[in-house]
């Protein structure tokens, strides 16, 4: 079992910048892929990034690649989101996710077995 505590989020201008970071509980951390997506208001959740376990490579949605980074330290068992350059349409509740499976694409909801509760980030224009 994995408890999953999403922080971070708040109110920016856009153009600013947010890091989101997600403390995992329990001792096997470093074997899980770990994924962030968001849910905007009326919209379904959708891909944000997503990292294997040992941080090696790294995955983006079209719409926040060069601007969002996703990184790990499994030491901290510690995931993150730095994100630059945010937009309005970045507003949404930010979630992270565990994934067991190394398999897949990486960017599937059902790929990941374990979720935050969300933080909120909401970007001004």
């Amino acid at each position: 079992q994995v408890q999953l505590v999403e922080s971070g989020g708040g109110l920016v201008q856009a153009g600013g910048s947010l890091r989101l970071s997600c403390a995992a509980s329990g001792r096997t951390f470093s074997s899980y892929k770990m994924g962030w997506f968001r849910q905007a208001p009326g919209k379904e959740r959708e891909f944000v990034a997503a990292i294997t376990w040992s941080g090696g490579y790294t995955y983006y949605a079209d719409s926040v690649k060069g601007r969002f980074t996703i990184s790990r330290d499994n030491a901290k068992n510690t995931v993150y989101l730095q994100m630059n350059s945010l937009k309005p349409e970045d507003t949404a509740v930010y979630y992270c996710a565990a994934g067991r499976n190394w398999a897949g694409t990486h960017r599937r909801e059902v790929e990941y077995d374990y979720w935050g509760q969300g933080t909120q980030v909401t970007v001004s224009s």
